[in-house]
């Protein structure tokens, strides 16, 4: 599937914001983007929608704000991943998002903390 150019400079919209955390960049995967912060994915951009990582400890803001899982189908089965819509007041408001992405970064962390050694950084 290839990314349009509209994708590509959303996703650099999105990076650009996001620079208020650290250095994020991010990379084409699976038709979108991957959004990283020191290696760790804790975005991905699909459809001009920011999704970031979510588990038990931040999983409930999204919820109450009715935000909805990225998710995908494969083989007839829907699969929803560990990321929700960024909420759309926070795509208007850089100290909103950054707060945002960095509790869906330290998601992320918390998640690498949890695999430990196991997996091997890929290039």
């Amino acid at each position: 599937m290839a990314i349009s150019i509209e994708q590509r400079e959303y996703v650099a919209h999105i990076v650009d914001l996001l620079q208020f955390i650290g250095p994020v960049e991010s990379k084409s995967m699976f038709g979108g983007f991957g959004v990283f912060l020191e290696g760790l994915m804790f975005g991905l951009v699909a459809d001009n929608e920011l999704y970031l990582k979510v588990d038990t400890e931040n999983l409930q803001d999204y919820e109450d704000l009715g935000l909805q899982a990225f998710s995908f189908e494969k083989n007839g089965k829907e699969f929803k991943m560990s990321y929700y819509q960024a909420p759309e007041e926070a795509m208007e408001d850089a100290e909103l998002l950054s707060t945002w992405a960095s509790n869906a970064y330290g998601a992320a962390m918390r998640a690498a903390a949890k695999k430990g050694g196991k997996r091997k950084k890929r290039k």
